[in-house]
């Protein structure tokens, strides 16, 4: 039973009579358990609210417009305790995370609830039949779901968990009730690529047009393992395979069905060493939050930018330097030489970071540190302005994984910080503009100003 925080003023609640420190009992009758019931009942234009306020039940009439909230507000978004994971994942990234860090981090997520709201993916093995039919009934659509495989055995081998046996009848039952699924394959290598990945795509495809998206990405191995099974990484001539094997699967899709839903992660491709697809490739870059299809989106938007630049933004003169991950370092360089192709005033040098602090095969921009950063550019020219990708910083912007704040490395560097967001134009911005989403301004340092 949610408490409520507090009462707008003047919101169809407040105008009702209902108070902060009430308790929310149900809506029409339907209990409230958490925010998914709360927005799903208050939809209607007249509701019978009902609350508990010490020993009294009191029932509140409500009239107001169609789909207009309440003004009720909780203590948590959720209106109830984050679901903690309650899986072994032989590959669970945060079972890989260095000692010492913010206890937050640390927090094993796999709550349905969040993939609704936030995008984030869930594996079912915490969900009830209960929870799959409350689903179907308010139409919450797509699931994000982490399959991984559809061998049952296999899957509760990698993830510690019995439950997960279920998934075909969990994903049929979605797909039976009309919710669309996305899906993701965190591939370990020797485990379930190989035969046992063609079986998992082709149990997903069998789910079609319900299941429309499926990311195969290979798992992420950092070099604090101990205690956790072996699993070797893959290599260009591994990943070359899995890719292949995914492409024409892909390819068989698009000929029967007019859309290609299996789709590998762009860290496979650099593994390989191999080009990237195109950016019609992807249709529509739908799985662009899993990795899959960033590089050659933010490729497309900065060549669509380029040719919108006025005089003036040509003629500019700039002095800057970018920062980027072992990944995409190659991939950086060459946008970096199209902006500055276009505006020849402008000096900008690419470095790359080695992911120290994470260790073992972690080279993605996301997962830099400011601690790795620091170490590795400290007294290097960095020119007027450093550019980072705002993706390595935690969701309230302030802070790197290792909590190095952006004003601590700012000083640590001697010079004004520019965090891009992974978009052409954000990208274009910082290095000619100065422009971007979040700043730092620590004072000067004059041997950064010169080569």
């Amino acid at each position: 039973m949610p408490q409520i925080l507090s009462v707008d003023p003047r919101s169809p609640a407040s105008k009702a009579g209902i108070r902060a420190g009430d308790w929310l009992l149900d809506i029409d009758g339907h209990v409230i358990n958490d925010v998914l019931d709360y927005n799903f009942r208050i939809t209607e234009k007249q509701l019978s609210v009902r609350c508990h306020r010490g020993p009294d039940i009191l029932t509140f009439d409500i009239r107001k417009e169609r789909y207009a909230d309440l003004g009720l507000n909780f203590s948590t978004y959720l209106m109830d305790k984050q679901r903690r994971c309650q899986n072994k994942c032989i590959f669970c990234f945060i079972d890989q995370n260095p000692c010492g860090m913010r206890e937050s981090v640390y927090f094993k997520d796999d709550d349905s609830r969040m993939s609704f709201l936030s995008g984030s993916y869930v594996t079912l093995t915490n969900m009830s039949d209960e929870d799959l039919n409350r689903i179907i009934e308010m139409k919450l659509s797509p699931v994000n779901v982490s399959v991984h495989t559809t061998d049952p055995e296999l899957r509760v081998r990698m993830m510690g968990n019995p439950r997960a046996a279920k998934i075909n009848e969990q994903l049929k039952k979605l797909a039976d009730g009309g919710i669309k699924i996305h899906c993701q394959i965190v591939v370990c290598r020797d485990i379930n690529d190989g035969e046992a990945l063609r079986k998992t795509m082709s149990d997903l495809a069998a789910l079609y047009p319900a299941c429309d998206a499926v990311g195969v990405v290979p798992c992420g191995l950092t070099g604090h393992r101990e205690g956790l099974e072996y699993i070797r990484p893959f290599d260009a001539e591994s990943s070359a395979k899995m890719i292949k094997q995914v492409s024409e699967f892909s390819d068989r899709m698009l000929k029967e069905h007019g859309e290609r839903v299996f789709f590998v992660g762009d860290e496979a491709y650099v593994k390989a060493s191999l080009p990237l697809p195109p950016a019609d490739y992807y249709e529509g870059f739908q799985m662009i939050e899993d990795g899959i299809g960033c590089m050659a989106s933010m490729a497309q938007e900065i060549d669509e930018y380029l040719p919108c630049l006025s005089e003036e933004d040509k003629r500019r003169a700039r002095d800057v330097s970018v920062v980027t991950g072992e990944a995409a370092f190659e991939y950086i360089k060459e946008q970096t030489a199209k902006i500055t192709a276009v505006c020849p005033g402008v000096r900008c040098r690419v470095y790359m970071v080695k992911n120290n602090f994470f260790g073992g095969e972690v080279t993605v921009a996301g997962l830099l540190t400011g601690s790795d950063i620091s170490a590795q550019l400290k007294g290097k020219p960095l020119g007027d302005e450093l550019i980072l990708p705002a993706v390595s910083l935690r969701y309230e912007r302030d802070r790197f994984l290792d909590d190095i704040t952006t004003d601590e490395l700012a000083d640590a560097l001697g010079t004004k910080l520019l965090f891009s967001e992974n978009c052409g134009e954000s990208f274009v911005r910082a290095i000619i503009e100065g422009a971007a989403d979040v700043m730092s301004y620590p004072g000067n340092h004059p041997e950064n100003k010169a080569d």
